[in-house]
């Protein structure tokens, strides 16, 4: 018995990757709510499998926004899983075609063993091929004609999501079964845990028809899912995250029928509506927002210029005064030496960028770090054209492209920044505007003490209305999924 993966949280979490709702580090608080720790497979457990090939249609409250082909093969030494997925989203009232394709080779026991992903958008294209070499994942990364190996030690068995469902479908379905798996997501080169439990058999209406199928609940970062099995171990529908949803097809209709207008936006379905509106917001020193429908323990409210009480978050902007003269290496704290290091994003080793950082601040070597941050920012802010892409932000591709929105201009300022010496890092919550606060990401530079930075914008410090949910890299970007839809802002001062 056989099933393809679960879909609904790869397409949401690569939306949400691929437009300025990038967000990150929330340390899985879906562990919170499970009272038993679930169980992992073992071989033992493992029912035999066959060949299949499945097409889905990708809907968003009932509108085609696209489609899925998985192909699953079985080989002596386990099986090849492929997939492609291509959507037409709308971001910021842009609509863009956006294709991902991944090629996965797995253990027996459905661990990953090898995969080949890769992400293509108009000018943007991004892939990850990847090994597993006994408790590495080794990695190399390609964005703008550039290469990077990566070795990323691996924190339990491993699995990618286009395999966990099949893992799940080759053991006995019995209600109240709990699984967890580790997760490799290479859309954002983090692991984390997904949470699988078997529910029971329900009907359920597919292409007209109702069919009796089990009831599959899945968690993963705090945000809840459901997918259904038919009795031939193939996945008939997933429901999840932002109406996203995907119903069994053939290849026909998966192919037909893609409407022209796309999805809703996403960035205004997520955003919150401000209940009054705020005037010169550049010009306010001080911010008070009430925060509800989150649990606070799960964003990173407290610290820095922001402090969190009794639900009531207050912003503080920074005085620019009493900053460093200058940054020596060795003088540095250790969380300071962390953000001058480059990654699979930030590439701030690299020859294009020292060069440009160097160009950018070459008629001020003996400047202070805030006039080189200052510096650094205002170039990006003017050079990288402010438009919607859909793509893994990473500073090589933006520095090539010079276009992108929040997540390109935050990822590029870090890379600069890092590569002239000035630790950076990246910050994503929400920000106001025109009466409503949107998921936003911005930056964070170390300039004696933490100073806010955005460059889309083009301010040093950021406005008060930036709202930090959460600090760090890349790296973690899909973990703060289980805020989407639930935030509720109201400003009090």
């Amino acid at each position: 018995m056989t099933i393809r993966k679960s879909k609904v949280f790869w397409i949401v979490g690569s939306i949400f990757t691929l437009t300025f709702a990038v967000l990150f580090i929330i340390r899985l608080g879906i562990l919170d709510r499970i009272l038993s720790r679930p169980r992992t497979l073992s071989m033992e457990s493992i029912n035999a499998v066959s060949e299949r090939d499945t097409w889905m249609n990708i809907f968003q409250n009932e509108r085609k926004i696209g489609f899925s082909h998985t192909q699953f093969h079985t080989e002596t030494t386990g099986y090849r899983l492929t997939e492609a997925v291509h959507m037409r989203i709308n971001t910021m009232g842009m609509i863009q075609d956006i294709s991902l394709k991944t090629k996965s080779w797995l253990n027996p026991d459905f661990t990953l063993k090898e995969l080949d992903f890769e992400i293509n958008s108009g000018r943007f294209s991004f892939s990850v091929r990847g090994s597993v070499d006994g408790n590495t994942l080794q990695v190399t990364t390609e964005s703008a004609g550039s290469s990077r190996g990566l070795a990323i030690p691996i924190k339990d068995k491993l699995y990618l999501f286009n395999g966990i469902m099949d893992a799940i479908a080759a053991t006995d379905l019995k209600p109240g079964n709990k699984y967890t798996f580790n997760i490799f997501d290479p859309a954002s080169m983090g692991q984390a845990a997904v949470i699988v439990e078997i529910i029971g058999e329900e009907l359920v209406e597919i292409r007209g028809f109702n069919q009796l199928a089990t009831k599959i609940s899945l968690n993963f970062k705090g945000v809840s899912q459901l997918a259904w099995i038919g009795k031939e171990g193939e996945v008939v529908k997933e429901k999840g995250l932002l109406g996203i949803s995907l119903i069994k097809s053939d290849r026909k209709e998966a192919l037909g029928g893609l409407a022209i207008e796309s999805s809703q936006d996403l960035t205004r379905i997520v955003s919150v509506a401000s209940n009054i509106p705020l005037e010169n917001v550049e010009a306010l020193d001080l911010l008070k927002v009430k925060i509800q429908g989150i649990p606070s323990k799960n964003v990173q409210l407290q610290g820095g210029r922001q402090t969190f009480k009794e639900q009531v978050l207050t912003v503080q902007k920074e005085a620019l005064s009493d900053l460093a003269a200058d940054l020596k290496p060795e003088n540095l704290a250790t969380l300071e030496k962390i953000f001058l290091k480059p990654g699979p994003f930030i590439q701030s080793d690299h020859q294009k960028i020292r060069d440009l950082a160097q160009e950018i601040l070459e008629d001020a070597p003996d400047a202070t770090p805030l006039k080189k941050a200052e510096k650094l920012l205002n170039w990006v802010h003017t050079h990288i054209e402010k438009r919607p892409v859909l793509s893994l932000p990473d500073a090589l591709s933006t520095l090539e492209n010079r276009v992108g929105d929040c997540n390109e201009h935050a990822v590029l300022l870090a890379a600069l920044g890092r590569a002239a010496g000035i630790p950076t890092r990246i910050e994503a919550g929400m920000v106001y505007l025109k009466g409503r606060f949107y998921y936003h990401a911005w930056n964070l530079m170390y300039l004696g003490q933490w100073v806010t930075a955005d460059s889309l914008f083009g301010q040093l410090p950021a406005d008060v209305s930036h709202l930090r949910f959460a600090t760090g890299s890349p790296s973690q970007q899909l973990d703060l999924m289980g805020v989407i839809g639930k935030v509720q802002l109201t400003v009090i001062q």
